[in-house]
């Protein structure tokens, strides 16, 4: 049962990690349609997914 757990878990980290690199790219590709806040909201989830799954990666290796 433990092991459904730990599936779980990983897939909410990998789900976090695409989420944050995707975010991330989004607000580095040049497009006229977004202006500079929709950069910096980008950049802010990304950070932030990233952050989140790191701290779900110790939840796992712990």
């Amino acid at each position: 049962m433990a092991s459904f757990a730990e599936a779980g878990l990983f897939g909410l980290v990998v789900l976090t990690f695409v989420l944050g690199l995707s975010s991330i790219i989004m607000g580095v590709i040049p497009s006229p349609a977004h202006g500079m806040k929709e950069k910096v909201e980008y950049g802010f989830f990304g950070v932030s997914f990233l952050v989140l799954g790191l701290l779900l990666t110790i939840a796992l290796v712990w």
